[in-house]
């Protein structure tokens, strides 16, 4: 990871993770998949676990899911977070893939803190929507709660 301006951690896409990212600047939530035996994987990797295959392709998410898991962190953190602490960190089970788990923040919109949220709306199995946002040159996915 490194940092940007701010101190916040970016991340440091790899030759395999690159089109996640690339498919992220586009505001599109992909999960790589064996182009051969047709399971998603992720993170992203040049051998599939499941049949060795080294054939892949990007498939479109819906970017739905559900809280799997979450975190509150509290200080002392990385300076750059210190001031938004405590704020909640998201493990995401993707609707289309509950074997697939993405870790990110619960914001109340895609350019909001990451303190945005009343952390007495986190919860198990609280529906989400990917949402986007720049941070650094990067564009970063992020979730928003779901009209239930």
């Amino acid at each position: 990871m490194t940092t940007d301006a701010e101190g916040f951690l970016l991340p440091v896409p790899d030759e395999d993770g690159a089109p996640f990212w690339e498919y992220a600047a586009r505001g599109e939530l992909r999960v790589q998949a064996c182009a051969d035996c047709g399971r998603l994987r992720f993170p992203p990797r040049p051998c599939c676990p499941h049949c060795q295959s080294f054939a892949s392709r990007w498939e479109p998410m819906s970017g739905r899911g559900r809280i799997w898991s979450f975190v509150r962190p509290h200080p002392p953190l990385l300076p750059a977070y210190a001031a938004q602490a405590p704020y909640n960190v998201v493990l995401v089970e993707l609707a289309e893939a509950p074997e697939i788990r993405l870790a990110g923040n619960l914001v109340s919109a895609p350019d909001a803190p990451l303190d945005s949220v009343d952390p007495a709306r986190l919860r198990i199995g609280a529906k989400v929507q990917v949402a986007f946002a720049e941070q650094g040159g990067m564009t970063v996915p992020r979730w928003l709660l779901a009209a239930s």
